[in-house]
């Protein structure tokens, strides 16, 4: 399993790429939130679910695709973290 920080730069990589269509630093801090800056509207949420489901192996059911979960990068660490399971 990866660490978080691990995570974090793998989703902001992915978040740089795919909405902003750069491979330069992701530009926005951890808690910003994606939908009211316009990096993710609608459909790229799906995006993003299909890969923290291919990236992490985490599946956002319908009733966890909202705000709290998916709308920083902050968010979505802590709610892969949660979906995770604990290993020894």
């Amino acid at each position: 399993m990866s660490s978080r920080a691990d995570r974090r730069a793998q989703l902001r990589a992915f978040l740089a790429k795919n909405f902003l269509l750069s491979d330069a630093e992701f530009p926005f801090d951890d808690d910003t939130s994606l939908m009211a800056e316009g990096v993710v509207d609608s459909t790229g949420v799906l995006e993003l679910i299909l890969f923290l489901d291919e990236a992490f192996g985490v599946n956002v059911s319908d009733a966890d695709a909202t705000p709290r979960n998916l709308d920083s990068v902050r968010a979505i660490l802590d709610y892969v973290e949660r979906q995770q399971p604990i290993r020894k």
